[in-house]
C-alpha cells in the first residue's frame, strides 16, 4: 500500500537550480507540515484505529536539528513482566528526528506455520513507548515509502532503540511557457535510477503521482517521466531526492494542446463520426481518435493530420508552437486525397493537393 502524503509549508528555499526542462528548489522535510493521507509501507498491513488527526499529531515532536536530545530520556515504568522500549527515528545518522508521518509496527521473530510474523503491537506517533514481554522482535518503521526495521532481544529491563530512515520527498509539478498546466492533466511516474546515464528500472517505483502530491522516497536518484495529456509531450528528468529534503521540481513542457476538426468551409461545422490520425513527418502514427473535436496534447514540432469521413481521405500539414492551443481546422472544399495518400511535407500530399486549413489561437 503506497503512501500518498499531501503538504503545505511557507518555508525559504534551501537551495536552487535551474537548467534544461526542470527546475528544482530544495527545503527541509522537517518544516514541510503537515502531513495526511494514509499511513503505512508497500505490503504491509492498514494500520487499525487510524484518523488522520492521529498522524497530524499537533502535540508531537516539533522539528529538530541533528542536535537535540533522545526523546526517550525518561521511560515510563512498565507493567510487571514487560519492558518499555522507546523508539524514534531520524532522516539520517546526523539528521534530526523525524517529527511525524511515523508508522510503527512490532513483529515477533519467529513465523507462524503459515508463514506470517504476528504483529504484536502499532502505533502512529513519531516517538512511541511499546511495553513488551521479555523475548524477539521484528522492529520496523515506515516513513512513505521509506522504511527500515532491526531485530531486538528484550529483556527485563527497559531500553531504548533509534532507526534510521534514509528519506526524502518529491513535489511534483509542470508547466508550459512559465504557466502552470491544471492537475488533472498531468502525471508522473517515478523510477528508480538515472535515465541520463542510462540506469533505470523499468518498472515504476511509483505510479501516478499527481501534480502538487508530495510522495516521500527512500534518498537516492530518480527518473521522472511528466505526461501531459493524451499525445506525445512527455519530458524525462533525473532528480535526487537528499535525506531530511523535500525537492519540489516544476518540469517545462513544450506543447500545446490541439483541437481538431473536418469542416466543408471556413467557420464550417465540425463533421461527426470523422476518423483522425496524427503523424510525423516520418509517417509514424502518434495518436488517433474518432468524432467531431478530439483533442490531442502534442509537443512542438510539425506533423500532419488524416482525416476519413463518408469514404475519402483529407491530409494536411501543420506546426505546433510551445503554449499556443490551437484548433486544427481541415477543410473539404478541396479534392480529396486518395485514401493511400500520406502527408509529403513539401506542400503536397500524395498525387492531389489536400484540403486547406486554418490555425486559429484560442489562447
Amino acid at each position: 500500500m503506497a503512501c500518498a502524503l499531501a503538504v503545505a509549508f511557507a518555508a525559504a528555499p534551501a537551495s536552487a537550480e535551474t537548467g534544461g526542462a526542470m527546475e528544482v528548489r530544495s527545503f527541509d522535510l522537517a518544516q514541510a507540515m503537515p502531513f495526511t493521507g494514509t499511513p503505512g509501507g508497500p505490503g504491509m498491513p492498514p494500520v487499525t484505529g487510524f484518523s488522520p488527526s492521529t498522524i497530524l499529531n499537533p502535540n508531537g515532536l516539533p522539528p529538530a536539528g541533528p542536535g537535540e536530545r533522545d526523546p526517550h530520556t525518561v521511560l515510563p515504568q512498565p507493567p510487571a513482566g514487560k519492558a518499555a522500549v522507546g523508539v524514534s527515528a531520524r532522516f539520517g545518522e546526523k539528521e534530526g528526528l523525524i517529527p511525524r508521518g511515523l508508522v510503527w509496527r512490532v513483529f515477533a521473530d519467529k513465523a507462524e506455520a503459515s508463514g506470517a510474523y504476528p504483529l504484536v503491537a502499532e502505533a502512529v506517533e513519531p516517538a512511541p513507548v511499546f511495553f513488551l514481554s521479555p523475548g524477539g522482535y521484528v522492529l520496523h518503521v515506515s516513513y512513505g515509502l521509506a522504511s527500515s526495521a532491526r531485530k531486538i532481544i528484550v529483556g527485563a529491563n527497559s531500553r531504548r532503540e533509534q532507526l534510521v530512515i534514509q528519506a526524502g520527498a518529491v513535489k511534483l509539478q509542470s508547466d508550459v511557457n512559465d504557466k502552470p498546466i491544471p492537475a488533472q492533466k498531468v502525471a508522473f511516474d517515478i523510477f528508480e535510477g538515472s535515465f541520463l546515464q542510462g540506469k533505470t528500472s523499468t518498472r515504476p517505483f511509483f505510479r501516478g503521482a499527481n501534480s502538487g502530491q508530495l510522495v516521500v522516497l527512500p534518498s537516492g536518484t530518480y527518473h521522472v517521466v511528466s505526461t501531459y495529456g493524451e499525445g506525445n509531450a512527455v519530458i524525462q528528468a533525473d532528480l535526487n531526492v537528499q535525506p531530511g529534503k523535500l525537492t519540489d521540481a516544476v518540469i517545462h513542457h513544450r506543447a500545446a494542446e490541439i483541437t481538431l476538426k473536418l469542416v466543408q468551409g471556413v467557420g464550417g461545422t465540425a463533421l461527426p463520426d470523422t476518423q483522425w490520425s496524427v503523424l510525423t513527418p516520418g509517417g509514424d502514427t502518434i495518436k488517433e481518435a474518432t468524432g467531431a473535436f478530439p483533442v490531442f496534447v502534442l509537443a512542438e514540432g510539425e506533423y500532419a493530420v488524416i482525416a476519413r469521413h463518408d469514404g475519402k481521405t483529407y491530409t494536411k500539414e501543420f506546426v505546433v508552437e510551445s503554449g499556443k492551443d490551437t484548433e486544427v481546422e481541415v477543410q473539404m472544399n478541396a479534392q480529396a486525397a486518395p485514401k493511400s495518400a500520406q502527408p509529403s511535407f513539401d506542400g503536397t500530399s500524395g498525387e492531389v493537393p489536400a484540403g486547406e486549413m486554418n490555425l486559429n489561437d484560442t489562447e
